[in-house]
């Protein structure tokens, strides 16, 4: 396969492709995995970086990953989506380094015979990936001020 983004950790199959990359995601190589010719339904979610946080201007995220815990982690929610719903095709990124406003850090596609399933399957994954792996985010403001936020909490850093 031709890789348009560098991916750090890698699982991929016929049917599931579950990866930590290096900078943005390239959302139209998921997309297009996911597709399948028995699938009525495919759902596309990205996390993308706002302007905007809490009133303030965002220049960047910052992500640092545990790689090899992250992408088992992230094996593991495909495996428990797979055994809850029909779902044809799967995919799981998520981007550590750089990301900066309107690109994607975090994808999840699914497809499934019907959309109902799709959906459940995407927000099961993304609220589960978000819970569960060993991802940390750095907020970069235009003020010099960062933050790191690890699961729901932050924590000041103005260095």
């Amino acid at each position: 396969r031709e890789w348009r983004m560098t991916v750090v950790k890698s699982y991929m199959s016929e049917t599931d492709w579950v990866a930590v990359v290096a900078g943005p995601i390239d959302v139209a190589q998921a997309d297009a995995f996911t597709r399948d010719v028995d699938a009525g339904a495919a759902v596309l979610f990205l996390g993308t970086t706002r302007r905007l946080t809490d009133g303030r201007e965002t220049v960047r995220l910052d992500y640092e990953a545990y790689d090899e815990m992250a992408l088992a982690t992230m094996r593991r929610l495909t495996d428990v989506a797979r055994a809850r719903w029909p779902i044809r095709k799967v995919a799981v990124l998520h981007a550590t380094g750089t990301i900066a406003p309107k690109e994607a850090s975090v994808c999840v596609a699914v497809s499934t015979p019907h959309r109902a399933q799709a959906f459940d399957a995407a927000r099961f994954l993304i609220d589960e990936l978000k819970r569960e792996v060993t991802i940390w985010k750095k907020e970069i403001f235009a003020d010099g001020s960062a933050e790191w936020v690890d699961a729901g909490s932050k924590t000041e850093d103005t260095r």
